[in-house]
């Protein structure tokens, strides 16, 4: 029986990956909707029963440490391991406010709450299993200016060290610094890189740690998707995909048989891998 969780799962891209996981492991799966709003995520689930899949809902917020604790040491009691994790839970950014006052939350979310999910969720994983991390093209370091790239050096960095970096750019553009020091203005592009970067080393610590194992982690960009998250920041929306269409190429990634994954922590979009630069 396999067991799968997805964060930000009562909408959007989450949504529609919850549903394509209920349809491709088969009734006997433990598909698990996570969600921050316990309502919302009750309705997504109610929606989901109503097309014939059986999801569970579990409450949980990446920015509460003790909620993603609460998340493992359910699935460890419950299950024993987990199968499938598709870290998707992400904040939005507001084209309204000025960066310094959303930085904070924007990182906290996207990059602290991925550090929580591998941190608790690592050990749970199962002999073949496939943890997702859900960036975008922008996770690249080819988007920052050649000077940074060094702040990003998986080879050699811990998920700790990973976090200090996003900790001292949130710190820098809270200052009115960040720019000055060659960071994009938008900050989106830090975050995308760091998020591919906590990947890249949490695969290399599988490698090292459980050789063998077939244990997959990785990054994937899912393409542009028509959702009210991504909608005001692009003029034109016609080459974008709805939520259902864009969880294919990320349940292609999630569910690929042992010896048939691209090379472990690289970002994978439509199938194939973007140099992470």
């Amino acid at each position: 029986m396999a067991v799968a969780l997805v964060t930000g799962g009562n909408q959007g891209l989450g949504l529609a990956l919850v549903r394509a996981l209920c349809r491709e492991l088969g009734p006997e799966a433990q598909v698990y909707l996570t969600a921050r709003d316990p309502a919302r995520g009750e309705q997504a689930v109610e929606l989901l029963r109503a097309e014939g899949l059986a999801p569970r809902l579990h409450p949980l917020d990446v920015t509460v440490e003790a909620s993603v604790a609460a998340a493992a040491d359910m699935i460890r009691e419950r299950h024993g391991g987990l199968d499938v994790l598709i870290s998707n839970a992400a904040a939005r950014i507001s084209r309204e406010l000025p960066p310094a006052e959303q930085v904070a939350e924007f990182v906290d979310t996207n990059n602290h709450g991925t550090y929580r999910m591998l941190h608790h969720f690592l050990p749970l994983l199962n002999e073949h299993a496939r943890l997702l991390v859900v960036a975008s093209s922008f996770g690249s370091r080819r988007h920052l200016p050649r000077p940074l790239w060094s702040a990003f050096d998986t080879d050699r960095m811990s998920l700790e060290d990973v976090e200090n970096v996003m900790d001292e750019y949130v710190r820098l553009v809270q200052k009115g610094e960040a720019e000055a020091r060659g960071w994009p203005s938008w900050i989106n592009i830090p975050s995308k890189v760091g998020q591919v970067a906590s990947a890249r080393v949490a695969a290399r610590m599988m490698e090292r740690d459980r050789p063998g194992h077939d244990v997959y982690v990785g990054a994937v960009c899912p393409g542009l998707v028509d959702t009210d998250a991504s909608r005001p920041w692009f003029d034109d929306m016609s080459s974008a995909q709805s939520p259902d269409e864009a969880a294919r190429d990320v349940l292609w990634l999630a569910t690929r048989p042992a010896g048939s994954t691209p090379p472990a922590g690289e970002l994978v979009q439509h199938r194939r891998v973007l140099s992470f630069g």
